[in-house]
């Protein structure tokens, strides 16, 4: 009588290749999911400041502010959502802003620690 083995399953060696390959693909997947994520935060930070800019200009228009003068957040938000912003931009990394004076940019004051990610700042026409 012959004995039939009969294996069924996947051996050591097998499983260790898929893992090895699934811990390559997470090795270059994560870093490039961060990067798009601080990104992405750089992005709606200067879309953010880009907002504050044009409620603070068209401020000093209405109210007749001279150049170089400061104007605070309070003077742009109003009470109930009336200002010239719904509310007060919140920096998506967790910087805060500061409106500054009219005719110059508003800031956050978030420092990337990257020297690849998106920049903070408010983007100039020209980028």
């Amino acid at each position: 009588m012959k004995l039939v083995s009969l294996k069924k399953g996947f051996t050591l060696v097998e499983i260790m290749i898929v893992v090895a390959i699934i811990g390559i693909i997470i090795a270059i997947a994560v870093p490039a999911f961060l990067r798009a994520r601080e990104n992405a935060r750089g992005r709606a930070c200067q879309e953010n400041l880009s907002k504050i800019d044009g409620a603070k200009e068209q401020y000093a228009i209405e109210k007749k502010v001279a150049n170089a003068v400061a104007i605070e957040m309070t003077s742009l938000t109003g009470t109930n959502g009336t200002g010239y912003l719904k509310q007060e931009p919140k920096c998506p990394a967790g910087g805060t802003y500061t409106v500054g004076n009219v005719g110059a940019d508003p800031t956050c004051s978030y420092t990337a620690t990257s020297t690849w990610a998106v920049k903070h700042v408010l983007a100039n026409a020209g980028d």
